[in-house]
């Protein structure tokens, strides 16, 4: 009996040794809670209220592959890896550079796109920035950086990861994933 008061003091130290792995939350509950913003065409955008675009499509393809429904949420720049750091949302598909800083935060899916930093920029409004500080700079503007995208999901989740991944490979493989590139980016599809 002693021991008791004890033993009440070190079961929150423990608790998060006794934490479920992401992918038991995910298939417990039948659902992979997927973030973005739904307002950067291609990518992901509402067409007559309905979201639609390239990732909305990818995470779809994940959800069936991990035998899941999926669960978009549409939400703000603000709330986005604040929301799957917290564990809110499984994941983020909106578009999201693999960069050391996060890299810090998240664990990643291998790529799914390597692309330029002006695809990822809204069709409606050209990077004015990036071609007015380099015009200031020098005379001819650089082509646009690459960049990776990729998803991003709580650290410390090995199977979920592994998951993942295997998805992710399965979409390539059978082509699906260049099928969808081609659809939504056409001409400007990315390549590897």
């Amino acid at each position: 009996m002693r021991f008791l008061p004890g033993l009440i003091c070190l079961l929150p130290l423990l608790s998060p040794l006794a934490h479920a792995e992401l992918i038991d939350d995910v298939n417990d509950r039948g659902e992979l809670r997927i973030a973005l913003e739904a307002n950067t065409p291609p990518f992901n955008f509402k067409d007559d209220g309905k979201l639609t675009g390239f990732e909305v499509e990818l995470g779809q393809m994940l959800a069936n592959e991990l035998d899941v429904r999926a669960d978009f949420v549409v939400t703000d720049s603000v709330d986005l890896l604040a929301g799957v750091e917290s564990g809110k949302y499984d994941v983020a598909i909106n578009h999201i550079a693999q960069t050391p800083e996060l890299k810090d935060r998240f664990d990643f899916s291998e790529p799914y796109i390597h692309t330029n930093s002006q695809l990822i920029a809204q069709k409606e409004e050209p990077p004015r920035s990036i071609l007015l500080v380099q015009s200031l700079t020098e005379e001819k503007p650089k082509a646009a950086p690459a960049v990776s995208l990729a998803i991003p999901f709580q650290k410390g989740n090995p199977a979920f990861q592994a998951s993942l991944e295997n998805a992710l490979q399965r979409i390539k493989a059978d082509g699906r994933l260049e099928t969808l590139e081609q659809k939504w980016f056409g001409a400007d599809a990315p390549k590897p």
